[in-house]
């Protein structure tokens, strides 16, 4: 009983310490959200539909599971926390970012990857919001066909994950209103998606987000 009560008890501080840690970053996260207030809560509603409604075809039946879907869902909260390296000069500009600050702009991707892998290597549990935070904050701007950014990753070399987080992440974007641009609608946004599978998104992920159209909405 006493070792049960010992083990009881030390989950108990990792489950504490986990969620202490979490809360932090997803702080830090917000407050250089440069969009909107509910971005991150929106899209990561997006990702959990995406990741559910996945979980029924057959591909990724065994890979996306509850466990899976919970972590993979807490973990889309962190995709911009990377922005927390970006300069408030190019973050928070109220016109169209020029080439150069585009360029300083993408390194939020690597950014946010490096902060949560210093992060995680503090955590003896692998299997943990972490590291799919990691795939997701390095991963959500590469491209299925190979166009993307940082590293230029295709098709499945681009982790579920950040292949998921990527569609969840362009349908926001595009129903909100930027400097540059007015929002769109949700019926243009879907038809852009649709036009985009095979080259920027995973078409299973489109599958998926076709068949969700209505909870999206």
């Amino acid at each position: 009983y006493f070792f049960e009560r010992v083990v009881e008890l030390e989950t108990k501080k990792s489950i504490s310490s986990e969620k202490t840690m979490l809360d932090t970053l997803n702080a830090l996260a917000l407050a250089r959200d440069n969009e909107t207030g509910n971005h991150i809560i929106r899209t990561q509603k997006y990702v959990n539909k995406l990741a559910l409604r996945l979980s029924g075809f057959k591909h990724y039946s065994e890979t996306l599971n509850a466990q899976t879907i919970s972590l993979l869902t807490k973990a889309a909260s962190l995709h911009d926390v990377g922005k927390v390296g970006i300069p408030d000069s190019i973050l928070l500009k109220t016109s169209k970012l020029t080439d150069e600050e585009w360029d300083v702009m993408k390194t939020h991707t690597t950014i946010g990857e490096n902060v949560l892998t210093s992060v995680d290597v503090e955590s003896h549990n692998k299997n943990n919001v972490l590291s799919f935070a990691i795939e997701i904050a390095g991963g959500h701007h590469e491209k299925w066909d190979g166009s993307g950014y940082p590293r230029g990753l295709k098709g499945s070399e681009i982790p579920l994950s950040a292949r998921i987080m990527s569609l969840a992440d362009m349908y926001d974007a595009l129903l909100s209103e930027r400097v540059y641009k007015e929002s769109w609608s949700h019926d243009d946004a879907v038809r852009e998606i649709q036009s985009r599978s095979g080259t920027h998104f995973d078409p299973e992920i489109v599958d998926a987000f076709v068949a969700e159209i209505e909870a999206f909405k």
